[in-house]
């Protein structure tokens, strides 16, 4: 048995080490898969921001030049019309539209040119109007307006995880071809030449002086691109296209004139504002036009639109920040708190290179084939577990069999041999003449006879027992109440129990006939008997009581002994096959080991069922419950 423990414990590592790392490897395995879906997920978020705000930038770098003014003359169009920047924006952090001329100058598509016109917003024009001072403040601290800067300080972040297999999005799209493709603007990269109408270069340059006429908050006039024109009609000459020009470009009329409009850039006005806006030269002259935002609406505006109606709000948290430089202008925080095991951050392109976007998850959403391996884990576990529980009982039971087997012919062979032992010394010694009186010869020839009985009775549990074995076994079954049984058990048994000073106490109590095989009846009482008489040898008292009677539609019948008794943990297994209670007692008494076996498997051949109980007092009892009803068998 130490060998069979050692190969199953050499077979059970063999074959959890390597369950121990697969089932390791595929846990790790989703854990990449579910981090990197929730990567691809959060990435699709800023792009569905950036991709709107690119929108956002291309609508506003697609407007006409004169297209910040009141009226517009739109390319075509044989006259002017109201520009639809006119009107308060429909976007909700959108504060209004304006330009700022070279001058420093303010206009508005939201002041009409008509002297006593009504304006439809008057406190959104001051506002402006105050905005364009800010601005001019800015201009006049630097040589340029450079793009706001996004914000440097540094955030402290997780260590970034191990080099791992390629997860959910890695396995379609090359991450490090987008990464190169990653935009440094959402809309136009670099300067660009654009064809303007003569009518709309003098509607720029009339609103120009319209608006420097009525604006006080020009503070200065720097260099030449600022300075003051006193006829527009100079200003269509510096932005006609050369005579070279002119002759190489067929396509372009006489009519069309030269602007150069750079990409879109953002400045930070003040803590709360930011203008994006264009710059426009035309001939030497700069025009900067573009919307005010409100840097809290626009967070408020990102947060609703993108994040929160989306599940994604529910386990992640949302960080995004507008800055400049180091310093932090806004904050809006979202979603669920958590920062620790998931972190994705983006800074937008120009001209929204002043938002940077985080996105942080504490507790990552389990993917839902996480909880099918699980289950299927452990039942293959089980499955493992109770098989290799099921080899180690079935080897340790043939292992049990074969050493009860060993034991069995040791003494079936003891067995045979004390009974014929005995009646060859007395069949000796009646042949001498030793038993010189008659009395005498009886006594020997009354041994001689128990002792053949003896042989016989234990040759035939043999034979019976193999026939059980095989299912060779057939019962001769007849009514009665098992009068002649009992009769029958105490007449054989009369004698060993004298001599070995037993008392026989019988109760039967059973009146009603059942169907049941005599001679089968009488060998398992009288093997029941001799079980008593056998191990109750050095007990005290010596009694043996055979009880019968009903038991609702079974016979019960019962043999008490006040012998030793029976370990409460081999009250079953008595009747196994060859099975023997180790102890100190059953040790020095030899017996076969078939007897208890022998009764159980007849009995229940017959339908009935036999068990094994200790007495209150001293010794134990074992009960015959058998079909009751009246039947004869053939």
């Amino acid at each position: 048995m130490k060998r069979l423990k050692g190969l199953l414990l050499v077979f059970c590592m063999a074959l959890s080490i390597p369950l121990a790392y697969f089932v390791w490897r595929t846990y790790r395995s989703l854990e990449q898969e579910e981090t990197a879906q929730l990567r691809y997920f959060a990435e699709t978020l800023f792009d569905d921001m950036e991709r709107e705000l690119a929108m956002l930038v291309r609508q506003e770098e697609e407007r006409a030049v004169d297209e910040y003014n009141y009226y517009f003359t739109p390319v075509a169009a044989q006259k002017r019309i109201r520009s639809p920047l006119s009107r308060p924006p429909e976007m909700p952090f959108i504060l209004g539209y304006f330009q700022n001329n070279p001058d420093g100058s303010f206009q508005t598509p939201l002041t009409p040119p008509e002297e006593n016109a009504a304006m439809e917003a008057p406190a959104l024009a001051d506002t402006l109007r105050t905005v364009n001072r800010l601005f001019n403040k800015k201009r006049a601290s630097a040589e340029d307006l450079s793009e706001a800067q996004p914000f440097r300080q540094p955030i402290p972040s997780p260590a970034p995880p191990p080099a791992a297999e390629p997860g959910f999005a890695d396995r379609f799209l090359s991450r490090s071809r987008a990464k190169e493709q990653k935009k440094a603007s959402l809309g136009q990269q670099e300067r660009r030449t654009e064809a303007i109408t003569r009518d709309q270069a003098l509607n720029l340059v009339r609103q120009e002086k319209e608006a420097a006429a009525k604006d006080e908050s020009r503070l200065y006039s720097a260099n030449r691109y600022d300075a003051p024109w006193e006829d527009a009609e100079e200003a269509l000459q510096e932005a006609a296209p050369s005579p070279e020009i002119a002759g190489a470009v067929e396509a372009e009329p006489v009519e069309t004139l030269r602007a150069e409009v750079d990409p879109m850039q953002s400045v930070a006005v003040d803590e709360n504002r930011l203008f994006i806006f264009r710059r426009v030269a035309l001939g030497n002259r700069i025009y900067r036009q573009g919307f005010v935002v409100e840097t809290e609406a626009f967070l408020d505006y990102l947060v609703g639109a993108h994040f929160s109606p989306q599940p994604l709000s529910r386990f992640t948290h949302l960080v995004l920040t507008v800055s400049n430089g180091s310093e932090e202008t806004a904050l809006r925080h979202a979603g669920a708190p958590g920062y620790s095991r998931f972190r994705l951050e983006r800074t937008f392109p120009r001209p929204f290179s002043f938002l940077h976007a985080t996105l942080t998850c504490q507790e990552i959403p389990r993917s839902p084939g996480r909880q099918t391996l699980t289950i299927m884990i452990a039942v293959l576990a089980v499955i493992m577990l109770a098989g290799l529980f099921a080899i180690y009982r079935s080897a340790r039971t043939i292992a049990d069999l074969s050493e009860r087997r060993s034991k069995f012919v040791s003494s079936v062979t003891h067995e045979l041999k004390t009974p014929l032992t005995n009646i060859r010394m007395y069949m000796e010694m009646l042949e001498q003449g030793i038993a010189r009186t008659p009395e005498r010869e009886q006594e020997y020839f009354r041994i001689v006879e128990s002792e053949s009985t003896r042989l016989s009775r234990l040759i035939n549990n043999i034979l019976e027992f193999s026939k059980l074995e095989r299912k060779q076994i057939h019962f001769n079954r007849v009514e009665g109440t098992l009068d002649e049984v009992i009769e029958e058990v105490r007449q054989l048994t009369g004698e060993a129990l004298r001599q070995a000073g037993y008392r026989l106490t019988i109760d039967h109590d059973l009146s009603a006939p059942f169907a049941y095989d005599r001679e089968i009846m009488t060998q398992v009482l009288i093997n029941l008997v001799e079980n008593s008489v056998k191990f109750g040898r050095k007990s005290q008292q010596k009694d043996i009581r055979i009880e019968t009677g009903s038991e609702g539609k079974r016979v019960r019948v019962s043999v008490s002994d006040t012998g030793p008794g029976i370990p409460r943990k081999a009250l079953n297994k008595v009747f196994d096959d060859f099975y023997r209670v180790e102890s100190a007692l059953v040790r020095e008494t030899r017996g076969t080991g078939i007897g208890l076996a022998f009764v159980r498997k007849v009995i229940t051949a017959m339908g009935g069922r036999v068990y094994a109980e200790n007495n209150d007092g001293p010794g134990c009892t074992i009960t015959l419950l058998l079909d009751g009803r009246c039947r004869q068998v053939h």
